[in-house]
């Protein structure tokens, strides 16, 4: 048996890999994080499939779920929100299933800040304006963030921040962003992304705060916050140029 860590995606049930979509339905065991994970991914299991959503479990009763399917010798579809690469919890069930000497895989899913992207219909990359991307957030009590890790260190390098499960510490953010990146820096924040209830507030620095007491929300929101946002006046890059000579655009006569 395997148990299968797969990405479920954002919140819309069809944003799932079609190799996610198969392994829910070849397992007869599906764990899945009930508070992030919409259930409409649950019609893919097979009939009569155990079940378990494992947000009020501990760490402890997931590990024994586990060990009750490898004995079983049961496939498990272990279904986490989002991509499984940041913020899943996936390297402390891993190291419990490696002293076990469990087998498992891992599928990735589609991020939430890939959809946030999406639902602005923008681009986080821009030439000459931003061309990285930092993944962050704030210290909660689930976990610290290392020192060396501080959002105004992230800030200086210029990139577009996508700061994670902060919403709760606007304020915060607002406060020690805008004496680097200027009060007219672009902000929006995307409530749910991808769900039927997807909400976005955009704004700025300076307003993003009133902005956002006018339609509130209490969790799962992304704040994306750079000047990438709000770009209009940039060059073009050189990839689409006719004169940008690569691979698989030959010189003017010459042949393929």
């Amino acid at each position: 048996m395997t148990i299968h860590f797969i990405g479920a995606g954002p919140g819309a049930a069809d944003l799932i890999t079609l190799r996610g979509r198969d392994l829910i339905a070849s397992s007869p065991v599906c764990l899945y994080a009930g508070s992030l994970v919409p259930k409409a991914l649950l019609k893919h299991c097979p009939d009569n499939a155990r079940i378990i959503d494992t947000a009020p479990l501990s760490l402890d009763q997931i590990e024994a779920e586990f060990l009750r399917a490898h004995e079983a010798g049961e496939d498990v579809a272990r279904l986490h929100s989002g991509d499984l690469s940041i913020w899943s919890a996936l390297a402390e069930q891993t190291r419990r299933l490696d002293r076990l000497g469990i087998p498992y895989d891992v599928t990735p899913g589609v991020p939430a800040f890939a959809a946030s992207a999406a639902a602005l219909m923008c681009e986080l990359t821009v030439p000459e304006v931003a061309q990285s991307l930092v993944l962050t957030r704030t210290s909660g009590r689930a976990s610290a963030m290392p020192e060396s890790e501080s959002l105004a260190a992230f800030a200086r390098t210029g990139a577009t921040l996508a700061i994670h499960l902060s919403i709760h510490v606007l304020d915060k953010l607002v406060a020690e962003l805008t004496p680097i990146l200027g009060a007219d820096c672009p902000v929006a924040i995307v409530f749910r992304a991808s769900w039927p209830d997807e909400k976005i507030v955009r704004g700025t620095l300076a307003d993003i705060e009133a902005r956002f007491a006018e339609s509130p929300v209490e969790r799962t929101a992304l704040v994306l916050v750079g000047k990438a946002l709000g770009a209009e006046n940039f060059r073009e890059s050189a990839l689409y140029d006719p004169e940008y000579l690569r691979r698989f655009r030959p010189q003017r006569g010459q042949s393929e």
